[in-house]
């Protein structure tokens, strides 16, 4: 085993020996999920964790965040690690002991297990100050599920000159996931989450009875035909080479069996890889809509509000995490995705600023189908705490690693 090897191997170690920290900060901050951008008692919680720990501490003007600075022995680059820290307006049905105490709010995306996974990679950073050539700025986020979190940070000045730690050179973050083996670590290099805007159509005929639609001009009809009309415009305007989903999940419309209401509403998704292909769709999802609208006689109002960039990991970044996960649990637990999958994440906004990579720790928990396991975003989706040292690890590690060759 190499020097680096061992090192490594000593970091695992450490991470375990944690594991009751932790899995106890996980646990706490499940026990009481907050949503949004104002995260006060997670934000609390972790300046708990973090309380006895030297590292500078910056609160987010308007928004819950917290970023630490710790400073290596010596002068040298930054180096950025993400957790998000929201949770999900749904309730909680997994029936664990730690189970949401918060009505209709749940950790269902693993940010919990994240927050604790950081805590725990700050305190093993801590313990290896001497060997940090640069400094580690760790990013607690509010706001990833559709608050556009990170965004508010860097406008808040978390990146750049003037930024608590100046330009980061590198950036990392990690997401738990449910579906993938537990303690495996999922990359790639390019695109490896989707860009995700919101659609929505209201249509606009004429109200009538149901008895004579020739007396009314039906906006139903309208809005069904353009669902068709848009999955056919996918097909022949997007290269088939290229990742584009278009999903109508929403229509609304009337009030009950004997009335044609005088408008109908959809709304839907728009998932896509490449942003030609994003501005195209936004066009053709305009044209499309008003004109089926105008073919059935009525008016069709578009709106189409963008969602997070594509998340692009950097090449080298990508690299790095799969050959630093690849010591850490053995090659065949390090797997590089083939395809990008076409969720979305606001890590983006921190890797279009700075070269890094957003990695998929696998939690399945244990004698559980990987095919049929609740999955993320699910009510009752279960994380295999079992893989949170492997994350810490990971964390930590690839500050150090980044550090120690500056």
């Amino acid at each position: 085993m190499s020097p680096a090897d061992a090192r490594l191997d000593d970091l695992h170690r450490r991470a375990r020996a944690l594991q009751p920290r932790t899995v106890a900060l996980r646990r706490a901050v499940h026990r009481h999920p907050e949503i949004g951008l104002h995260l006060p008692g997670t934000q609390d919680a972790v300046l708990g964790a973090l309380a006895d720990l030297p590292v500078r501490i910056h609160l987010g003007r308007e928004v819950s965040s917290v970023v630490a600075v710790l400073d290596g022995a010596r002068p040298g680059p930054t180096v950025l690690l993400r957790a998000d820290m929201d949770a999900l307006p749904l309730h909680e049905d997994t029936g664990v002991e730690f189970t949401s105490t918060v009505d209709g709010a749940m950790h269902a995306c693993g940010h919990d297990a994240h927050v604790a996974m950081l805590a725990s990679a700050a305190r093993l950073l801590a313990e290896s100050r001497e060997d940090l050539a640069g400094r580690v700025l760790l990013m607690f986020q509010p706001g990833e599920e559709g608050f556009h979190g990170a965004r508010h940070m860097i406008d808040e000045g978390l990146l750049g000159p003037g930024g608590p730690a100046g330009m980061p050179e590198a950036a990392y973050a990690l997401h738990v996931s449910a579906t993938l083996p537990s303690g495996e670590v999922h990359t790639r290099p390019g695109p490896i989450m989707a860009a995700a805007d919101t659609v929505t159509v209201t249509v606009t005929g004429r109200g009538g009875h149901a008895s004579a639609p020739h007396d009314a001009v039906d906006p139903v009809p309208a809005a069904a035909a353009m669902v068709g009309a848009l999955q056919t415009m996918l097909t022949r305007r997007v290269d088939a080479h290229q990742a584009a989903v278009l999903t109508i999940a929403r229509i609304t419309a009337g009030t009950t069996n004997n009335v044609i209401p005088e408008s109908a509403e959809m709304e839907g998704t728009l998932r896509t890889m490449a942003e030609p292909v994003r501005r195209l769709l936004h066009d053709e999802i305009q044209r499309v809509c008003r004109h089926t609208a105008l073919a059935h006689g009525c008016e069709a109002d578009v709106r189409i509000s963008s969602g997070y960039p594509v998340t692009a990991n950097d090449r080298q970044a990508a690299a790095q995490v799969t050959d630093l996960a690849g010591r850490l649990l053995g090659s065949r637990r390090a797997v590089e995705m083939p395809d990008p999958i076409m969720g979305a994440e606001d890590f983006s906004y921190v890797l279009r600023e700075v070269p890094g990579a957003l990695a998929f720790l696998g939690a399945c928990p244990p004698g559980v189908d990987l095919a049929t396991a609740p999955s993320n975003h699910s009510n009752r989706v279960v994380f295999d705490e079992s893989a949170m040292p492997t994350g810490v690890a990971l964390y930590a590690g690839l500050a150090l690693e980044a550090l120690a060759a500056s």
